[in-house]
């Protein structure tokens, strides 16, 4: 066996968290509340970023109220802007259904869920997107960092 192994990307080393990028195009919602899920349900399990190509001034309120009906607090939180290192230095990278393309890099995982843009809609339009982001969430979870004692 040679060390070939331990110089790929891949995210099996103990060492090694695996890291996600959620990406929207304004990083106020989907990707918002993404990242939020996935850093509450992993823990230190998983780095998590999120970003979008034409960020937003603020998280949208609605989002960030849905989300703290549910115990999770993103007011703090500010859309941040795509960029390329971002995508490089992510394992897996989830768009979230609205057209934003990542830059593809060989050794990535790239996934796109189909989700309702939250944008404009009130707190209870807002819940089951956050629902359905959860149950991905917990998804991908399971595949790329289960709990320990567990297996994928």
């Amino acid at each position: 066996m040679t060390d070939a192994a331990s110089t790929s990307p891949a995210i099996d080393t103990a060492a090694q968290r695996p890291s996600v990028l959620f990406v929207c195009v304004h990083n106020a919602g989907r990707s918002q509340m993404a990242a939020a899920w996935l850093s509450h349900l992993a823990g230190d399990r998983v780095e998590v970023r999120s970003a979008g190509s034409a960020p937003a001034d603020q998280v949208n309120p609605a989002v960030v109220e849905a989300m703290r009906e549910v115990g999770i607090d993103i007011s703090a939180q500010i859309p941040k802007v795509l960029t390329v290192d971002a995508v490089r230095e992510s394992d897996v990278c989830v768009t979230m259904g609205c057209g934003d393309a990542c830059p593809v890099f060989p050794g990535k995982r790239y996934l796109d869920w189909q989700l309702t843009d939250p944008a404009g809609r009130g707190v209870e339009a807002v819940r089951p997107i956050r629902d359905r982001i959860r149950t991905l969430v917990e998804g991908l979870i399971a595949e790329i960092a289960p709990p320990p004692g567990t297996s994928a």
